[in-house]
This record gives C-alpha cells, sequence and structure tokens, in this order.
C-alpha cells in the first residue's frame, strides 16, 4: 500500500492505493487515524510504504476539482476490503447521488435489512475511504447531521459543497494556516505508518 498525503480546503488527508485502486482516505487529524491505519494493514497483509502511484495522483486532481465545486462523482477504482455486511453498506453509500443525504434508516431499508440501523451505522463508521464513499451524505431521520469520523464541522462544509458548488468561509490566510498545520502533522503521520509497521 502506497501512501501520501493530500492537501483539502478541509484540512490534509492521508490517502493509500494499491495497484487494484484507492483503498484508505482519512483526515489526518481523525482519533482513529493510527488504529484504521493498522486496520488497513491487517486487512491487505502487506507493508504500508510512501509514495506515490498513478491512482494517488489522479485522487489529487478528482479532489481538487470536488473541492472547486466543478466534480460531482469520482472515477477512481476502490479497493475496499469490509466483511459482506461493510460492503454491501459501502456499496449503498455510492448510490446517493451527490448533494443528496438519506438517514440511517433509509440505508437500512435500502440494503434490505430496515432493522439494523445499528449495524448501518457501525458500517458507515468503518469506512476508510471519506469523500468517495460518501458517508458524509447519511443523516439523522430528523434530519440532524450525526457522527462523522472527520468532525461534524467538516460534514456540514461537504454537503454545503456539494450544495451549493463551493465552500464556505474560505479565503488565503485559512489555506495558509492548513499548509501549516500540514507541516506539523507530517511528522505525526510518519509515526503512525511506524507504529502500523511494527504490529
Amino acid at each position: 500500500v502506497v501512501i501520501t498525503m493530500l492537501e483539502t480546503p478541509l484540512g490534509p488527508l492521508l490517502a493509500g492505493a494499491t495497484d487494484q485502486g484507492i483503498n484508505f482516505l482519512e483526515y489526518t487529524d481523525r482519533r482513529m487515524l493510527e488504529h484504521n491505519l493498522k486496520a488497513m494493514h491487517r486487512r491487505f497483509g502487506c507493508a504500508i510504504v510512501p509514495g506515490q502511484h498513478p491512482h494517488l495522483e489522479r485522487l489529487r486532481e478528482e479532489l481538487k476539482e470536488y473541492f472547486q465545486g466543478g466534480r460531482q462523482v469520482f472515477t477512481l477504482p476502490l479497493a475496499s476490503r469490509g466483511t459482506p455486511f461493510q460492503d454491501k453498506v459501502w456499496q449503498e453509500l455510492r448510490r446517493i447521488p451527490h448533494g443528496q443525504t438519506i438517514s440511517y434508516d433509509e440505508l437500512a431499508r435500502r440494503i434490505g435489512q430496515p432493522t439494523a440501523q445499528r449495524a448501518v451505522a457501525r458500517a458507515n463508521g468503518m469506512n476508510y475511504i471519506a469523500i468517495l464513499i460518501p458517508c458524509h451524505r447519511v443523516i439523522g431521520k430528523d434530519g440532524t447531521l450525526t457522527g462523522y469520523g472527520g468532525g461534524l464541522w467538516r460534514k456540514r462544509l461537504l454537503l454545503e459543497l456539494e450544495r451549493t458548488g463551493r465552500l464556505p468561509g474560505r479565503d488565503e490566510k485559512s489555506d495558509a494556516l492548513d499548509r501549516e498545520k500540514t507541516a506539523y502533522q507530517a511528522a505525526g503521520i510518519a509515526r503512525a505508518v511506524a507504529l502500523s509497521r511494527s504490529h
């Protein structure tokens, strides 16, 4: 698995790819990042190494277009590996159209298991490919924003971006602060990768 860091208006993302496709895309400040890297290492049974890959270069371009409001559909192959139930939930998440939301209840109905809302919510939380598998498009039955690994503030901004075609409140100062944070977080990512290799 080749990993690299990608800068976005919502903060840096750690991205991973194999020859089969993108298999990891997480915010670098996510609390569970180390745990999720170890889980990816177990799922794929191979080393995690920093570097470049054609899928990661394409991902960089498609994310840039997405955050500029120009891309609604990602064309990259995905290499997610979950349980059969998780894979079913993740496939259904990818069917939620850009700019739309559904509830956990509706997601459970769509996969043919209408009483499995909690299991669906857990599978949603185990998604390691943020944005491309759009778990941010799932909300509470009453329309409230509910859990998101990248933080509810990011979920709100992603939904706003998809609804209007632009992110509110971005300026050059915000982007400069993000670049500063990226340099600081790079050291933490290197430590997380080293830890995932040692287990």
